[in-house]
C-alpha cells in the first residue's frame, strides 16, 4: 500500500492534487478521441483565490485528453456543474466510497440543496468513480 502525504482539504495544493488524480485516471482510461466534456466544481462559500476565482476546480476532456485549472469563477458553468459548501465537501472527502454512510450523506446533501449537480456526470465516463478514494486517502 502506498502512503501519501495528507494535504489539507480545500487548499490550493489540495485542488492541485485532485486535478492531478483526475487527469491521471482519465489518461489511464484511454478515453475516446471524440470525447469532449467539462466539469466545474466550486464551493458556494469558498474563499477567493488568485484572479478572482473561488475554491474549486475546472476539469476538461477535449478530444479525450484531460486538463484542469485550480479555481472556478463564481458564475462558471460546464457540461457538469457541481456546487457544494466547503463543509459538505470536507465531510464527503472524509468518507471512502465503500463506507455505507457515503451514499446516505451524499443523498442527504443533494436533498437539502447544500450540494447541487447540473448535467449528466456519467458523460465523463466510468473512470471518475475511481478517483474518490485516492483523493480521500490524500486528504488531511
Amino acid at each position: 500500500m502506498t502512503v501519501h502525504t495528507k494535504i489539507p482539504h480545500g487548499t490550493t495544493a489540495w485542488f492541485e492534487m485532485v486535478g492531478t488524480v483526475m487527469a491521471e485516471a482519465a489518461r489511464r482510461a484511454e478515453l475516446p478521441a471524440d470525447l469532449t466534456v467539462s466539469l466545474v466544481e466550486r464551493y458556494t462559500d469558498g474563499v477567493v483565490l488568485a484572479d478572482g476565482l473561488v475554491q474549486g476546480i475546472r476539469f476538461d476532456l477535449v478530444g479525450g485528453k484531460p486538463s484542469y485549472r485550480v479555481g472556478a469563477r463564481a458564475d462558471e458553468q460546464a457540461d457538469v456543474t457541481i456546487e457544494v459548501t466547503a463543509a459538505v465537501a470536507r465531510e464527503l472527502n472524509a468518507l471512502r466510497s465503500t463506507d455505507p454512510r457515503y451514499r446516505k450523506v451524499l443523498d442527504r446533501f443533494l436533498g437539502t440543496g447544500e450540494m447541487r449537480m447540473h448535467g449528466d456526470i456519467s458523460r465523463l465516463g466510468d473512470w471518475l468513480a475511481m478517483v474518490h478514494d485516492p483523493i480521500v486517502d490524500r486528504t488531511g
